[in-house]
């Protein structure tokens, strides 16, 4: 199960009494006795876009965790509105023989029931429920909008009709985002959703996101992505949520402003106590001043603290570069052809060339080759045409997702550097570790024990240990938090050598490149607009393939089986309609009958038993003429706005 809805473990509220969707209460929660949350309290309100924040380790993984009742709070409660469906993205991706078209329809349980009810119904009133029902929730467009989400997040149209089993683990993340968008949930959790996106990917949930009818809560560190999608705020620090409005930027301003204004209180506030302690410690012994000392006591016993920000030192990312600059170019691509069979190429006709200083910055949707650019640049991937020649004394940084995998799990940061390192001595070992952030307390823990970050960090280490001329970086910031980011950044920024870097964090790519290569369509090319034209251009792409018109004929054909499919899907209300119209004309003949026999003159004083019965009968009969105008009524309705919604009228 990848998407799931509204966990009966949470306490729900009525919405008269709960205006939030969401409402955490004097939340505390402890973790091998350390406290995570600390009588934290957040409202999230219908509609808001909502976006978490803060350090890694600080718990914004668990909150979800509690959101979702996998776990429960130590106290305080977490309130959802009655009835609220949540939305989530399991650990367990779906990987079957089903289709990615039909996986993305099976997540809205909802419509899958109708429709299977709709086959089977034979009372004329549940089937206008049903059928209405299928039309609010756009039942009837459904593989149109599947479609669309699975497109947004890169699968091609042939891509949609392909089992889940024939991507690998990336891709079906992917899809199973795409399943929770589809099914529409009231509240959406999503954890490091562009994790697994390149920058189209991205730049589509943004608007996706933005646009979304629901609720949605987002862990996030993608600075762009902050700032474009969510319209709140929610900053994790020391066990509190704080509340801030708008994207990331303007957050950070009002945390600074906050702080600087809170420091300023504190100034002030430490003058006062200094000048009361003074008072009471000069006039105290005083009889004639005592009452005013004492006074004073009480006024800095009740004087509360002003709370300030603690800021946290972000331990370094000390990337050493070479000690002699090599002539250019130090990899050049000649006539080259890259794939990974003899019968087919990736890329062909590669004439880049990558200078001693160079900033590059890869684009380009996943699947186009970027990867394997990078790959052969390392030296992992031979071209199948062409040449690829790289300085003799190049030594080359590479990090990547599957590099950090590949870390030994069994051994710490410690002892990864210690083979690297055999006749160093323990303290140059642990001073290059800590060049890294990896100290004292983590530099014995085993690597598969560490964190995302800290994973990153020792590889950093390694890939950098011999002073690189050239770093080759892969997503390398997908385990980094905000704060560790912008030490990434500056990092590289003071790197001497050469950098090629695929990101979907554009922040990272505005901050540290000075160019862009393009991977399109089998080529790598100069791109010569910026990040921003980048993303407009993709938003233009999406807004264009809504709007693809189709050859004329084929529209006229695809026109037609729409509206005989449309006909078809509303015929069971046509037909219930109908039946009702007739029972009525059928009883409105009885009636007639009943009303000429009541009329024959002298029938109450010759036959007044029978006119009874007459009379009875026709009450009867007009009761179930108004039940059945009503039922017909509400089929009406029902077929009026099922032809309203497949534009038949």
């Amino acid at each position: 199960m990848f998407c799931a809805l509204y966990n009966e473990r949470l306490t729900a509220c009525e919405g008269v009494i709960c205006t939030a969707v969401l409402h955490i209460n004097d939340l505390t929660y402890r973790i091998e006795g350390r406290i995570l949350f600390d009588q934290a309290t957040l409202a999230v309100r219908e509609g808001m876009k909502l976006g978490l924040v803060g350090r890694n380790g600080t718990g914004k993984s668990t909150l979800f965790r509690l959101l979702k009742g996998d776990i429960s709070p130590d106290d305080g409660e977490i309130n959802v509105r009655k009835n609220i469906r949540l939305g989530f993205v399991d650990q367990e991706v779906p990987s079957g023989p089903e289709s990615l078209m039909q996986t993305v329809l099976a997540a809205d349980t909802e419509r899958a029931a109708l429709l299977l009810e709709a086959e089977t119904a034979t009372d004329p009133n549940r089937i206008g429920i049903i059928h209405t029902r299928l039309s609010d929730i756009d039942a009837y467009s459904a593989e149109a909008r599947a479609g669309s989400i699975l497109s947004g997040l890169g699968f091609t149209g042939e891509d949609q009709q392909r089992p889940c089993s024939d991507f690998s683990g990336g891709w079906r993340m992917r899809v199973a985002l795409a399943a929770m968008l589809f099914a529409k949930p009231d509240l959406l959790l999503l954890d490091e959703p562009t994790n697994y996106l390149d920058i189209e990917g991205a730049v589509w949930l943004e608007a996706h996101i933005r646009t979304y009818r629901g609720t949605a809560f987002i862990i996030s560190h993608d600075r762009d992505f902050l700032n474009k999608a969510v319209t709140h705020i929610a900053h994790l620090r020391q066990g509190k949520l704080f509340a801030y409005t708008g994207g990331y930027d303007r957050f950070e301003r009002q945390l600074e402003e906050q702080n600087r204004l809170n420091m300023s209180l504190l100034s002030k506030q430490e003058d006062e106590r200094r000048r009361l302690e003074a008072f009471v410690t000069r006039f105290r012994a005083q009889a004639n001043k005592a009452k005013q000392a004492q006074s004073r006591v009480k006024r800095l016993e009740k004087m509360a603290p002003i709370a300030t920000l603690i800021h946290d030192p972000i331990p370094s990312i000390d990337l050493p570069g070479p000690e002699r600059t090599l002539s250019s170019p130090i990899v050049r691509f000649d006539e080259t052809r890259l794939g990974y069979t003899d019968e087919v190429s990736v890329l062909d006709k590669l004439d880049q060339r990558i200078t001693a200083n160079d900033r590059i910055g890869l684009l380009g949707k996943n699947g186009e080759g970027k990867s394997t650019f990078a790959k052969a640049v390392i030296g992992d991937l031979l071209p199948q045409d062409g040449f690829i020649r790289r300085h003799k004394k190049l030594e080359i940084g590479y990090f990547a997702q599957h590099q950090i995998d590949a870390i030994n799990p069994e051994i710490s940061a410690y002892e990864h550097v210690r083979e690297l390192m055999p006749d160093a001595t323990e303290a140059q070992r642990r001073a290059r570790l800590a060049r890294f952030g990896l100290g004292v307390n983590n530099a014995e823990t085993r690597a598969g024990d560490l964190s995302g970050g800290e994973k990153a960090r020792l590889l950093f280490s390694l890939i950098s240990f011999n002073a690189p001329h050239l770093l080759v970086l892969d997503e390398p910031a997908n385990h980094l938090d905000m704060d560790t980011r912008a030490e990434l950044i500056k990092s590289l920024n003071d790197y001497p050598g050469a950098v090629l870097i695929i990101s979907h964090d554009r922040n990272l790519l505005e901050s540290v490149v000075d160019r862009l290569w393009l991977v399109e369509g089998g080529r790598v090319k100069n791109y010569d607009g910026s990040l921003e034209d980048y993303r407009e251009q993709q938003l233009e792409k999406e807004r264009l393939t809504k709007k693809t018109v189709i050859d004329p004929e084929k529209r006229k054909s695809f026109a037609r089986k729409e509206a005989a499919d449309a006909r078809k899907r509303i015929a069971p209300l046509k037909v219930a309609y109908e039946k009702i119209e007739r029972s009525i004309d059928a009883l409105t003949r009885q009636r007639s009958d009943i009303d000429k026999q009541l009329a024959v003159k002298d029938l109450f004083t010759t036959f007044p038993d029978k006119a009874v019965i007459l009379g009875q009968n026709r009450a009867e009969i007009n009761r179930k003429i108004e039940v059945l105008e009503d039922k017909g009524l509400t089929a009406l309705e029902a077929f009026d706005l099922a032809k309203k919604n497949e534009g038949l009228e």
